[in-house]
């Protein structure tokens, strides 16, 4: 298994890249694009299946474009994901590595996520067999997920199973109540509409968000704000466990609600999440691990990385809502938290705030504009760092300052082991990799999350 969690293939030296297919398949392929050294195609006829093969439980599997390794039994997800932590950091870092432990998998490998976001539209997508069939729907609204590669289609969903339950009969329910009452549903490419995106976000402590964004025609607005308050309050009547039923106005061309108001309905305007005794507020705009029984594990693993004797100064690099910062504030002398997005800042200050955290400062603003040589020499040098960058990894000015910080210790938490990889080649003059740990934080997609010890060299 390949990158993007598609199946290669050889064929007269050529490379060919397959999705949905497994290791052992036996298939013809149509070529879609071809370029100098390799090609993608697709299966388009089955002769054998993989012994190496599990039957996809999802009804939308193929189509979606999610959860594409559901054919592969998880004991094999699990082995590719370690293989691929382990090709990346030997072909990409080119660094000097100790004996990567073994990846730790996800108990749950079903409704185990915390958040899912659906999109709402007037032209839904029809399946190939849908097309072939000349089947012809009533009703041509939809709410699902996007298609990939498709900005404008989206994919009808009747039962996701990546959330739990609750998120589906919520959907359901919003679509079947849109139908009847014949709301407009967001055209993506004229963008008018009103129905446009849900947000659902569940907890481990049982509470419940639900965040329904509207397009609101300036033209027709006392008349849309009561047809949208007539929705929410169904919705509230219709699921009474919803703790935070919230709504946002998005008239903008892009679905990002990251700089909209956010307007309570109904209860809270947030949400707990729970880890070994500590609360942490997560708000709509926050971002919080969405495996949280996982994260607990993932952030178990970067407080035992970090070493900690009560006596350290840390910083907590793109810190979110203050999650691993106040998970390991009780075995540090002092801890320091960086993140881009303020909001996220506020609710870190909250969380260190209920529970009763006071060796805590939070900073908001772009990392490679705050973390500064004038920022450390204010603050004092980290002993140990903790950084948990977004996909594309650390700005080589973040980089440049860590080398400056010179900390005894890097803790590397990462989404992406290949930009990691290269962060660490970036640091290897001056640290060695000690430890390696791979965290499976999402089953039945390529996706893989690593955790890298690094010690200064002079120690």
């Amino acid at each position: 298994m390949a990158a993007e969690g598609k199946a290669i293939a050889k064929v007269n030296d050529l490379v060919v890249f397959v999705p949905y297919v497994v290791p052992g398949d036996v298939v013809d392929l149509q070529v879609k694009r071809k370029k100098h050294h390799y090609a993608e195609a697709e299966a388009v006829k089955f002769h054998q299946y993989s012994p190496n093969r599990a039957v996809p439980f999802c009804q939308h599997y193929g189509v979606c474009g999610g959860c594409k390794w559901q054919v592969l039994p998880y004991a094999e997800q699990i082995r590719y994901k370690q293989k691929q932590v382990t090709d990346n950091l030997t072909r990409i870092g080119k660094i000097e590595l100790p004996e990567i432990s073994p990846i730790m998998g996800s108990e749950k490998t079903q409704f185990y996520r915390n958040k899912l976001e659906f999109t709402f539209s007037n032209k839904r997508w029809l399946t190939a067999e849908e097309v072939q069939q000349n089947v012809v729907y009533d009703q041509m609204n939809a709410v699902g997920f996007h298609i990939p590669n498709a900005f404008d289609k989206v994919l009808a969903i009747e039962k996701c199973w990546l959330q739990d339950d609750i998120s589906n009969r919520i959907r359901n329910a919003i679509r079947d109540y849109g139908y009847e009452h014949n709301y407009p549903f967001y055209n993506l490419r004229t963008h008018e509409g009103m129905l446009r995106n849900l947000i659902i976000r569940t907890s481990s402590t049982g509470e419940l968000m639900v965040i329904v964004v509207c397009r609101i025609d300036d033209t027709h607005e006392e008349e849309e704000m009561i047809r949208y308050r007539e929705l929410l309050q169904f919705v509230a009547d219709s699921f009474p466990e919803i703790t935070s039923l919230l709504y946002v106005i998005n008239n903008k061309v892009n679905d990002t609600i990251t700089d909209l108001e956010v307007h309570t309905f109904k209860g809270n305007d947030h949400i707990y999440e729970e880890m070994e005794g500590l609360r942490f507020k997560v708000g709509p705009k926050s971002f919080y691990q969405t495996n949280s029984e996982q994260a607990y594990n993932l952030y178990k693993v970067a407080r035992n990385f970090a070493g900690l004797t009560g006596n350290e100064l840390v910083y907590d690099l793109y810190t979110g809502t203050g999650t691993i910062a106040n998970f390991v504030a009780r075995n540090a002398r002092k801890v320091i938290g960086i993140e881009y997005v303020p909001e996220a800042i506020e609710d870190a200050k909250v969380n260190s705030a209920i529970n009763g955290i006071e060796n805590t400062l939070f900073y908001a603003g772009d990392m490679k504009d705050i973390l500064t040589q004038e920022f450390i020499n204010e603050h004092g040098r980290p002993d140990v760092i903790i950084t948990d960058p977004p996909r594309a990894g650390m700005h080589s000015d973040v980089i440049d300052v860590l080398l400056f910080a010179e900390p005894k210790r890097i803790v590397y938490v990462s989404c992406n082991p290949a930009t990691q990889a290269r962060d660490l080649q970036l640091l290897d003059g001056k640290y060695k990799v000690k430890a390696v740990q791979p965290v499976d934080m999402f089953p039945h997609t390529h996706h893989v999350e690593n955790v890298v010890l690094l010690e200064r060299r002079d120690e």
